[in-house]
Parts: C-alpha cells; sequence; structure tokens
C-alpha cells in the first residue's frame, strides 16, 4: 500500500496544486480515479481520506486534489487561510488544474507500472462535478465519469440577480459565509467575467450532450444545497447516463467536517460502492 499525501503539482497559475495519491504497490497497473472536490471544499474534508482508503481497497489508485485557488494551504489545509487566492479563483483556473492533474498523472515514469493512464475515471462533487463533466468531454483520456451531487449549471447562483450584480460590479467583490469557519469569502469581479468570456465553453448542458463516455449520476433526493433537479437535468441530457437516487439523502451523503468514525456514513458508502462497481463494469 503506498499513499502519498500533500504534495505540490506545478500548474498552469501562481499556486501549487496540493495532491493526495493512493495506490497499492504491486508491480501491476489498476484503474486510476481522479476525484474533483466542490464549491468551499478541499480534498480533506470529512471522509475523503476514508473514501479514497475504500477505493484503494478495491484494487484502484486514486487522486485527490486541492484546486490550486481554494483558499487552503499546505500548512493550513483545511480552514481557508488563503481567501486572496479563493477570491481569484474561476471556472477556468479549475478546468486547469484538472487538466494538470491529469498530464501529470499520464507522464510521471514513477507510476507507469502501477497505473493504467488508459482507464481514467472522473469522480466530481457539487460544483467539481461540472468541472469534471466539462473536462470529461475536452480530453479523450478520460474513459468513464461520476458525478456525485452536481449543478447541472455553472451560473445557478451568481448571475441571475441584477441588483446584486451591480453591486458586485460596483463593489468589485462579494462575499459568501463560510457557515462552518465563518468567515467572510470574496469573489472578486473576475470571476464574473471570467464566466461570461467563457460562457459557451463552461455550459454544462452542451457539454453533457456531447457526451460519449459512460456516465453515473448519483444524487440524494433531499440535497437542500444542490436540490435533485439538477441530476434530473443531467439525466434528460444524456438518456445513456445512468441514475441513482439515494433515498432521504443530504449534499454530502452523510459525512460531515469533521469525520472521526472509522466506516462511512451509510449513505456514503452506498455511493462509493456504487461508484466502485460502475468503474469495474465492463
Amino acid at each position: 500500500m503506498r499513499i502519498l499525501k500533500n504534495f505540490p503539482i506545478k500548474g498552469k497559475h501562481t499556486k501549487s496544486i496540493i495532491t493526495d495519491l493512493y495506490f497499492n504497490k504491486n508491480n501491476k497497473q489498476k484503474p486510476l480515479v481522479i476525484f474533483c472536490h466542490g464549491y468551499k471544499g478541499y480534498k480533506d474534508w470529512g471522509a475523503f481520506d476514508l473514501m479514497s482508503s475504500n477505493f484503494l481497497k478495491a484494487g484502484l489508485a486514486l487522486v485527490k486534489f486541492n484546486f490550486s485557488h481554494n483558499g487552503c494551504t499546505l500548512d493550513q489545509p483545511i480552514d481557508f487561510p488563503d481567501l486572496d487566492a479563493f477570491g481569484n479563483n474561476n471556472y477556468t483556473k479549475e478546468l486547469d488544474d484538472l487538466e494538470s492533474i491529469i498530464d501529470w498523472i499520464c507522464t510521471t515514469v514513477e507510476f507507469k507500472n502501477e497505473i493504467d493512464t488508459n482507464n481514467i475515471t472522473l469522480i466530481g462533487h457539487s460544483r467539481g462535478g461540472a468541472i469534471a463533466i466539462i473536462k470529461a468531454v475536452e480530453n479523450k483520456k478520460i474513459k468513464k465519469l461520476v458525478t456525485w451531487a452536481a449543478v447541472s449549471d455553472l451560473d445557478r447562483t451568481m448571475f441571475h440577480e441584477s441588483t446584486e450584480l451591480d453591486k458586485w460590479k460596483e463593489d468589485g467583490v462579494l462575499y459568501v459565509l463560510n457557515g462552518r469557519t465563518k468567515q467572510k469569502m470574496p469573489h472578486y469581479l473576475q470571476f464574473y467575467y471570467n464566466f461570461i468570456k467563457n460562457k459557451k465553453r463552461l455550459c454544462v448542458e452542451n457539454a453533457v450532450k456531447k457526451m460519449s463516455i459512460p456516465h453515473l449520476i448519483i444524487h440524494g433526493d433531499n440535497d437542500l444545497s444542490v436540490p435533485f433537479l439538477h441530476a434530473q437535468n443531467l439525466h434528460k441530457w444524456n438518456t445513456l447516463s445512468k441514475l441513482i437516487v439515494v433515498p432521504e439523502s443530504n449534499h454530502v451523503f452523510g459525512a460531515s467536517q469533521p469525520w472521526t468514525k472509522t466506516k462511512l456514513p451509510e449513505d456514503f458508502k452506498f455511493v462509493v460502492e456504487k461508484t466502485i462497481a460502475f468503474i469495474n463494469s465492463p
């Protein structure tokens, strides 16, 4: 068993991409899973380490990482000490980060006998699901896609209220409260302009309709953060996708931060089991 924690990958932007890699060292190539966290998320949230170990036990290799501008640092990996980086994050930076991770794992000679880079599955949670969808269409190295509680549009919260947009333009920054840390987390106006400039590329519906690889959609029907309608949209736009409903489950499938138990919550365990079965299916 080999677990590499918290090593920096150089990306296309000023911040490093802090990364974890899990695999069993046995000189056999294993399917690779790359996991993308969501908005105000990070690779070490809640039960994500435990989740990763479950993939490892199933004979898969897994990479999870922090998007370079998610606000976490190597010294403080969970409490968003770098709010300036968070404020300068945007969707295209996240797509670039994911591309850098794929390039890194596919070109690192050290892993060539352990990881099958011709068998890559992307998993994305929440906003990370939308990023994974777009990248799965853009990068032909991706063979399967799994989205957990994913958003079906990336402009769902920030661009519809004209009064809020006017104030954002006037102030140059929009603050969002982090309920756990109580921080006021900034979104600088560049986020808006980046979205407008790349709106066609960032249209999740268009990406899903172009999808040519197997896509598993998993969503709780009691998700108050990203309503179940988003899963229904994704499934409707690609009828070849598979939709699994987790009854009465919330946005994080029963997990929380911190997660101190030695087992996954039942809903999250169900999600991981269904995901592994999908990855291992023909």
